[in-house]
């Protein structure tokens, strides 16, 4: 997601910093961060039962107030991307801040990566393991309208999963699109690439961009594409293919569209790891989720244990609405009215195959 674009640039007191962990009974465990609501860590076992972290990001808190903005982040008030940084309600334009060449990103540079955020509740005791964190991001905030109350809930359960819960409402009306950023690299952390990683998407289409990243607003078949992902395919093995979309993304930065199913909560995505045999599943009640296969990591972020994070080290899947949205009437509403709720769940499953 061209995390280069966004560097945190605001005082934030240290003080604020403050880290909850989250174990289970099978001795599984997540660290969550205050700034940004981020996850710092996800330890999980691999098939000789090794512990290790799956994602990447920073051994202290301080060293996120500086460096890469959406390792393991809350993403708002609008993941992705907004076109021109511009959008429409009710004949109004709202103007946003831009911070991806013409483009707003992410919710720009104070969006929600970047903030404090207020726990609220926090339990990890030997049948509860959740921290739920709240914030408010007040009317014009970053160009959006309306004051916006946002809970995310952490809850890691005795079954591996990590659920986050989203809920949100606002006095005006407004747009979001909430979503998690975890790199996740279920082999290492990120000290070798994810392109041996075996991905499955349970999406036929997918929402093809233009060379700024814009959705063209066209819903396309990922059929005899590089993006066919409907069985398992190794992430590496297509993603150099002369494919004008690849070109555009850099490799894989694009919104598929998942399919449907009778349930609010479906099968998204599947990835495993055969060195390790650690799987992740992602279940979602979104209607689309964002692949992105580290393509703009370069080395330059100074990770966990010194690790230098090169290119493709990680994947991002990021559950969401479809970007910009507001400005493609075809496209599933982001439209948040006052006397309405937010509500969205995704789960990030993890298990072992042993083969």
């Amino acid at each position: 997601m061209s995390e280069k674009t966004n560097r945190n640039m605001n005082k934030i007191n240290k003080d604020l910093l403050k880290t909850y962990v989250l174990t289970n009974a099978l001795g599984v465990s997540v660290k969550i961060l205050t700034f940004g609501a981020k996850v710092m860590s996800i330890i999980v076992p691999d098939k000789e039962g090794n512990f290790g972290d799956v994602v990447l990001g920073y051994d202290t808190p301080e060293e996120y107030i500086n460096g890469n903005p959406y390792f393991g982040a809350i993403i708002g008030r609008y993941a992705n991307r907004i076109a021109n940084g511009k959008f429409s309600l009710d004949r109004k334009e709202y103007s946003l801040c831009k911070n991806n060449g013409n483009n707003s990103l992410h919710g720009g540079p104070g969006g929600f990566n970047n903030v404090i955020w207020d726990v609220v509740e926090f339990k990890n005791d030997n049948e509860n393991h959740f921290v739920k964190l709240k914030y408010l991001s007040k009317d014009k905030e970053e160009g959006y309208p309306g004051n916006l109350i946002v809970y995310v809930k952490y809850t890691l359960s005795d079954d591996n999963e990590l659920v986050i819960d989203y809920e949100a409402s606002c006095d005006k009306k407004t747009i979001v699109n909430l979503t998690h950023h975890s790199f996740f690299n279920l082999k290492d952390g990120g000290k070798s690439t994810i392109l041996g990683h075996i991905l499955k998407i349970n999406a036929n289409k997918y929402t093809p961009i233009n060379k700024d990243f814009i959705p063209t607003g066209e819903i396309a078949s990922i059929k005899q594409t590089p993006l066919d992902f409907t069985t398992p395919v190794a992430i590496g093995k297509r993603i150099n293919d002369d494919f004008e979309q690849l070109h555009f993304g850099k490799g894989y930065d694009h919104n598929w569209v998942l399919n449907q199913g009778n349930d609010s909560l479906n099968f998204a995505a599947e990835v495993y790891e055969p060195v390790t045999g650690r799987k992740m599943n992602v279940y979602t009640t979104e209607p689309g989720i964002q692949f992105y296969s580290g393509n703009f990591l370069d080395k330059t972020d100074i990770g966990k244990n010194h690790v230098e994070y090169k290119n493709r080290s990680a994947f991002c899947l990021e559950t969401q609405h479809f970007p910009d949205s507001p400005n493609h009437p075809n496209f599933p509403s982001v439209i948040l009215h006052p006397e309405v709720k937010y509500h969205q769940k995704t789960i990030y499953k993890f298990s072992i195959i042993k083969k």
